[in-house]
């Protein structure tokens, strides 16, 4: 029978322990250590300034390759293959927007179907991995069951093993099911959990008060009931951020659609690209980067509205 877990008592460390006597000698030695030359203010400016310099000049560097992208999308194919990539347009009447309907269209990219299909894949992604994700973190993080520690060691040491050893056994296995050329072998994985997301969700749910458990246990509530109206209400910022890494991780990938769909019409927005790029070769180089643009521009709104989960799964993970 599983119980739920309680957490350990914790202990003042305050009297625990006397605190140590002060050295008199290395007290005086402290007194007549040198002051540094400047003040700590000063410092601190100092280094901030640098962090900043720091700062502005990588993102100056990430930002290299998008800005080339963006800038051959709005020239000709013939600027583009000259290498005119550079220098952005020096007139308005200059700027080629037809390049973007031009790209999207059907005898090109084919885009408007495979952006149905990325939007359906990607949202049952997202959902699968929220569910799955956050019962298995619920069931570690408030559960007590003999070898629970074990378990999740091996579930967290799944991740180190690299996705090409699994990629050979799992086509084979979604074959003999018969779902290849499917939605399934893309959208059944994020319905299995996966082991960093499961990470996340048992470090929040070890952080609620086992006040709130008592109480909802004491006014009748079941297991279900205490994960369904209490854990997840609550555990919103790792839903966002848990959301945010898996459409992203969707939205952009390309090898597992390649493996599992044959079908052109099931392709997603990378097979489109892909295709694109492989039937007109060198030519039409401004409409593939138009076509990129249009792709990439989900993830880049994406980003710029969730900087604060970025930095919350930071901290989440890289603290107690």
């Amino acid at each position: 029978m599983t119980t739920l877990a309680q957490p350990p008592q914790q202990t003042d460390a305050l009297g625990a322990q006397p605190r140590p006597a002060i050295n008199a000698a290395g007290a005086a030695a402290t007194w007549n250590r040198p002051k540094p030359p400047r003040s700590s203010a000063a410092m601190s400016a100092r280094q901030r300034l640098l962090i900043y310099t720091v700062l502005c000049v990588g993102s100056l560097v990430f930002l290299i390759p998008f800005y080339f992208v963006l800038n051959g999308s709005l020239k000709t194919d013939a600027q583009v293959m000259g290498g005119n990539v550079v220098k952005p347009p020096a007139h308005w009447a200059d700027i080629q927007w037809n390049n973007y309907p031009l790209a999207l269209s059907p005898e090109k990219m084919n885009f408007w179907p495979a952006l149905s299909n990325t939007v359906v894949i990607t949202t049952l992604s997202v959902i699968g991995q929220i569910i799955s994700c956050s019962l298995v973190g619920f069931g570690f993080a408030r559960f007590s069951f003999r070898g629970r520690s074990i378990l999740f060691m091996i579930m967290l040491s799944t991740m180190m093993l690299p996705a090409q050893i699994t990629m050979i056994p799992l086509f084979v296995m979604f074959r003999t099911l018969h779902m290849i050329d499917t939605f399934w072998p893309i959208i059944l994985p994020a319905w299995l959990a996966s082991p960093f997301f499961v990470f996340m969700f048992r470090q929040f749910f070890t952080q609620i008060p086992e006040e709130l458990i008592e109480a909802a246990k004491m006014d009748g509530a079941s297991h279900w009931r205490i994960y369904w109206q209490l854990m997840l209400p609550l555990s919103g910022p790792v839903i966002a951020i848990v959301a945010i890494y898996t459409f992203l991780g969707t939205w952009n990938d390309f090898m597992t659609p390649l493996i599992y769909l044959n079908d052109p019409a099931k392709g997603t927005l990378a097979l489109a690209l892909n295709s694109f790029m492989g039937q007109y070769g060198l030519t039409d180089a401004n409409l593939l980067m138009a076509g990129s643009v249009v792709c990439m521009l989900p993830c880049i709104v994406l980003f710029f509205a969730c900087q604060k989960y970025f930095v919350e799964s930071v901290a989440m993970t890289g603290g107690k």
